[in-house]
């Protein structure tokens, strides 16, 4: 054998291995009573997210949103725009993966790509709501979308 074709083996049988070890054990996202209760609304009023000084908008309609943000979140100010620009920028990325791959991701949850781009300053409460969002979806459906546990 050649050692050029010997390469190309090794690499190919390392490939499966080092996925099945880079897989981790997933913590389910435990929340108490009260929190899923707001996951278990049917109804509830649009959010929108928007910054005047931007004109940058996002609505959100999911049931429950609304009212988890304004009695669970952590209040406006809790965190600063830097950390939620952070966040919202690697949150973002894999939401944009998981719309992209239909086979591998429910496409019920995963229906729209987010335009957010890092380079632009969207205000903090376009930052903090989107942030929260993220935080609500994978605490309602058990997702995780970054390498961090979506706590409160």
């Amino acid at each position: 054998m050649k050692r050029k074709e010997l390469r190309k083996i090794i690499i190919f049988l390392l490939i499966p291995i080092i996925v099945v070890s880079c897989s981790t054990h997933k913590e389910a996202i435990k929340v108490s009573e009260d929190e899923q209760a707001y996951f278990d609304m049917e109804e509830g009023e649009a959010v929108e997210i928007k910054d005047e000084e931007s004109e940058y908008e996002i609505i959100i309609l999911e049931p429950g949103f609304n009212a988890w943000l304004l009695s669970v979140a952590q209040p406006e100010g809790y965190y600063s725009q830097n950390f939620l620009e952070n966040r919202n920028d690697i949150l973002v990325i894999n939401w944009n993966q998981r719309v992209m791959q239909p086979q591998l991701f429910d496409p019920n949850l995963y229906i729209f790509q987010i335009d957010y781009d890092p380079n632009i300053d969207y205000g903090y409460e376009v930052n903090y709501k989107l942030y929260n969002y993220f935080i609500y979806f994978q605490r309602k459906y058990n997702q995780r979308l970054g390498p961090f546990f979506p706590r409160i």
